[in-house]
C-alpha cells in the first residue's frame, strides 16, 4: 500500500515540556543499565563466564549502528510513535502499521520485565520486602515465593509509574531526570568501589572462568550470554516517541539517541568489568545467582551496599516509567492515525494533563497481565525478557530495512537534507548512510535468529515443556496473526490509513515569520499620527 499523505498537518496536542536533558533521560532510563545488567548480570555470567563481557562490545557496535539511523530519521521525522511513522513513511502503511503492532506488544512486555527487576533489588535491601513468604523465603526469581513476590511488587510499581504517567508530561520529565541523575552516582560510586576492592585482574575478562559445564564448543555458550548484552542496549529510541513533547525536536533528539547509547556503552561496560574483578569467586555459583547485588553487598558491606542498592531501586523506577512512556506515546500516534480498536479514546488527550491517560492505562494493565501469568510458573521470566528484546530487535528491522531500499533507490536524497530550529543542517550520516545501513541490517537478523533460537535453557527451565521452549517463534506468529485481523476489521470500518502532514522546519519558521507579519501594526505616515486608532490598530492576517 502506498502512503497517502492528508494535506492537513498533525495538531499540536501534547504539551512541550521536555527539554533536552530530560530527552536524553528517555533515552537512557529506557537502557538503565543499572536496572538491567543488575537484573541479568548472573544470567550472562551464568553461560560465558568472565570472557561473557566481550559480548558487551559488539552488541554495542551494533546497536549504535542502529542508533546512528535512527538519529537521522528523528531529525526528519520528529513525531510521535516514531517507530510506527517512520516506517510508514518509507515503505508503506500496512507496513508500518504491522512495525508498530509488534512494537506495542514488545512494549508492553518490557514495561512487564523492567518492573520485575524491583525483585532483583528490594528484598536486597531490606527482608521486608519479601512478602510472600516472609523474610526468610527465597526472593531469586527461579524460586516460586521469589516468583510470586516479583509479580507483586511489580504490579505495585506499574501503578505508580501508570499515576505519573497520567498526571503530567513535566511530573514524568523531571522524575526521569532525577532517575538518571541517581543512576549515574549510583553507577560511578558502584564502578569505583568495586575497582577499589579488586580480587584479581582486568585481565580475567580473557578467561572462560565461571562458565557453565558444556561439552558443545564455547562459541554457543558466548552467544547465549550474549543475550544480556542484546537485552540491556535497547530503548534509545524513546526519546524520538516523545518529539511531540520535546523542545527543537530536530536538533535535540538525533543526539539523545546517539548519547544514550554511547554512555550507557561506556558504563555498562565499566560495570561489567568492576564486578568480575571484584566478585569474591567465580567459580562458587554465587556470582551466577546472585550477580552484581551479591558482589555489592558482600564486597562494599551490608550498610554502604544497600544504599547504592537505593539507587538502583530508584534506577529501576525511572526505567519502568519511561518504557511505559514510550509505549503509550506508541498506540496514541497510532490511534490518532484510527489505526488501533477504540482509537477515539486513544487519540484522547487530556485538556486537564496535556497526556494520553488512556494509553497509559492500556500499557500499565497490558504489563501487569503480563506478569501476571508468571505468578505461578516462574520458568517463563527468562523466557520473558528474551522474546521481549526479540519482538524489539524485529520492529526495529521494520525501520531499518525499508530505510535500506529507500538509500538504494534515492541515496542523494539521504545525504543530507533540512535544517533544524537554528538553521543548521539536520544530522545526516552522508556518503556512510548505506553501509552503515547495511551493517545495522546484517546486525539486527542475526541477533534476533539468536534471541529467538529455541534454547532450554533460556525459555524451558522445567526442561519438559515444549511450548516454553518454542514460546518466541510461538508468540511471534501469534502476535502477526492477531495483528492481521485487528487491521483487517480496521481498515474495513475506518478506512486507509492516512498519515498527516510533518511540516518541514522551513515550514515552520516561514509560518512563524507571517504570524509575526501579521501581528506587527504598520508604520505610521505623514497623515496619519501615531496615537491614532487607525494607525495603533493591528493588520488583519
Amino acid at each position: 500500500m502506498s502512503i497517502t499523505d492528508s494535506p492537513a498537518p498533525y495538531r499540536q496536542e501534547l504539551r512541550r515540556g521536555v527539554g533536552h536533558f530530560s530527552s536524553f533521560a528517555a533515552g537512557f532510563s529506557f537502557v538503565s543499565i543499572l536496572t538491567t545488567v543488575f537484573q541479568l548480570f548472573g544470567l550472562g555470567f551464568g553461560f560465558g563466564g568472565a570472557a561473557f563481557f566481550w559480548t558487551w562490545p559488539l552488541v554495542f557496535a551494533g546497536q549504535l549502528l542502529v542508533a546512528l539511523n535512527f538519529a537521522q530519521l528523528a531529525a526528519r521525522w520528529p513525531i510521535s510513535g516514531a517507530i510506527f511513522q517512520w516506517s510508514s513513511r518509507l515503505a508503506g502503511t500496512t507496513f508500518g502499521w504491522f512495525t508498530g503492532w509488534v512494537m506495542i506488544i514488545a512494549q508492553t512486555l518490557t514495561v512487564a520485565v523492567a518492573a520485575i527487576a524491583v525483585q532483583a533489588v528490594l528484598p536486597s535491601i531490606w527482608d521486608g520486602f519479601q512478602i510472600i513468604g516472609g523474610p526468610g523465603a527465597d526472593p531469586s526469581l527461579t524460586s516460586d515465593t521469589g516468583a510470586q513476590n516479583a509479580v507483586l511488587l511489580g504490579v505495585i510499581l506499574l501503578v505508580i509509574t501508570t499515576v505519573v504517567n497520567i498526571l503530567s508530561v513535566r511530573i514524568m520529565a523531571f522524575a526521569t531526570s532525577v532517575g538518571v541523575i541517581v543512576e549515574t552516582i549510583g553507577l560511578i560510586l558502584v564502578v569505583a568501589a568495586l575497582f577499589l576492592l579488586p580480587a584479581r585482574s582486568p585481565a580475567v575478562v580473557f578467561t572462560t572462568e565461571g562458565a557453565a559445564p558444556s561439552d558443545s564448543p564455547y562459541i554457543w555458550a558466548f552467544l547465549a550470554s550474549s543475550l544480556m548484552a542484546a537485552y540491556v542496549l535497547v530503548g534509545f529510541d524513546s526519546a524520538g516517541e516523545l518529539a511531540e513533547e520535546t523542545h527543537a525536536p530536530r536538533k535535540t533528539i538525533a543526539k539523545t539517541i546517539i548519547n544514550a547509547v554511547v554512555v550507557s556503552g561506556l558504563g555498562g561496560a565499566l560495570l561489567i568489568i568492576a564486578t568480575l574483578v571484584a566478585a569474591p569467586s567465580l567459580s562458587d555459583g554465587k556470582l551466577a545467582a546472585g550477580g552484581i547485588a551479591y558482589v555489592v553487598t558482600e564486597r562494599l558491606g551490608p550498610v554502604f551496599g544497600r544504599l547504592l542498592l537505593v539507587a538502583v531501586a530508584v534506577a529501576v523506577f525511572a526505567c519502568t516509567l519511561a518504557v511505559q512512556t514510550s509505549g503509550s506515546r506508541m498506540i496514541y500516534s497510532m490511534a490518532r492515525e484510527r489505526a488501533l480498536p477504540f482509537w477515539r479514546t486513544l487519540a484522547r488527550v487530556s485538556p486537564r494533563t496535556g497526556t494520553p491517560i488512556a494509553t497509559s492505562i492500556v500499557i500499565g494493565v497490558g504489563a501487569a497481565l503480563a506478569l501476571a501469568v508468571n505468578f505461578g510458573h516462574n520458568a517463563i521470566f527468562t523466557a520473558l525478557s528474551s522474546l521481549c528484546i526479540a519482538m524489539l530487535y524485529l520492529a526495529y528491522l521494520g525501520v531499518t530495512v525499508p530505510l535500506m531500499f529507500a538509500r538504494l533507490r534515492a541515496p542523494r536524497d539521504w545525504h543530507s537534507g533540512g535544517i533544524n530550529e537554528d538553521g543548521k543542517p539536520l544530522f545526516a550520516l552522508g556518503r556512510w548512510g548505506l553501509p552503515l545501513n547495511v551493517l545495522a541490517v546484517l546486525y539486527q537478523i542475526a541477533m534476533v535468529i539468536n534471541l529467538a533460537w529455541p534454547r532450554p535453557e533460556i525459555y524451558d527451565l522445567t526442561g519438559e515443556t515444549w511450548w516454553l521452549q518454542w514460546s518466541a517463534l510461538l508468540f511471534i506468529g501469534a502476535t502477526l496473526l492477531v495483528g492481521v485481523l485487528v487491521h483487517r476489521r480496521n481498515h474495513a470500518r475506518d478506512g486507509a490509513i492516512r498519515l498527516g502532514h510533518l511540516p518541514t522546519t522551513a515550514e515552520i519558521n516561514l509560518g512563524e515569520l507571517t504570524l509575526a507579519v501579521a501581528k506587527t501594526p504598520p508604520a505610521p505616515t505623514a497623515s496619519a499620527p501615531t496615537t491614532s486608532p487607525a494607525a495603533s490598530a493591528p493588520t488583519q492576517a
